[in-house]
């Protein structure tokens, strides 16, 4: 039976156990030997970290691949209306890659969303606004690529779920067990 750890990664940490400069390891907050991240965000990310002590696990998980839906919530800079969002819906040409079709929707602030450390930088004359974004993908920065293509740069990016997996209620630093 596989472990697996739902995490609430904060702003700031890194998603290996290994502090680097300014950033926090996984080990600041996980005290838990023999697991592994199954995926990454990048330190200025927040939301859904899985870790496992499983290869195969690990691999379902994390290799785009088995394409495990991965949802997002970014807030953006700028008011997008549906028809800004066709594009991501078609998939962006990022240079090194086309991206596959995502789901893509404005939403309303998420009701449980906590206050990120440090805040986001207030822009009084400039908007903002939340897109929800499931991709099956994952690559380096993929989301912040996609919304700054399109006109619109994310300015917080939470991951909310992987696959089956939620946030839950976690809130950051907070993480739960399974056994799968």
């Amino acid at each position: 039976m596989a472990r697996l750890i739902l995490f609430n990664k904060p702003y700031g940490v890194l998603s290996q156990f290994t502090p680097e400069g300014r950033w926090q390891g996984l080990r600041d907050h996980l005290a838990l030997p023999g697991v592994y991240a199954a995926g990454r965000l990048d330190a200025d990310s927040e939301g859904l970290l899985i870790l496992t002590d499983d290869g195969p696990t690990q691999a379902r998980i994390a290799d785009p691949k088995h394409r495990l839906p991965k949802t997002y919530w970014a807030q953006v800079e700028g008011a997008p209306a549906e028809a800004d969002l066709e594009p991501l819906r078609r998939g962006v040409d990022l240079g090194d890659f086309v991206t596959r079709p995502a789901e893509a929707r404005v939403i309303a602030e998420p009701p449980c969303l906590w206050p990120r450390t440090p805040p986001i930088r207030f822009r009084a004359n400039i908007p903002a606004a939340w897109i929800e974004l499931v991709i099956a993908e994952g690559k380096n920065r993929q989301v912040r690529r996609m919304t700054a293509k399109v006109g619109f740069p994310t300015l917080r990016l939470i991951r909310a779920s992987v696959g089956e997996w939620t946030l839950n209620g976690l809130q950051p630093g907070q993480w739960k067990e399974l056994h799968v």
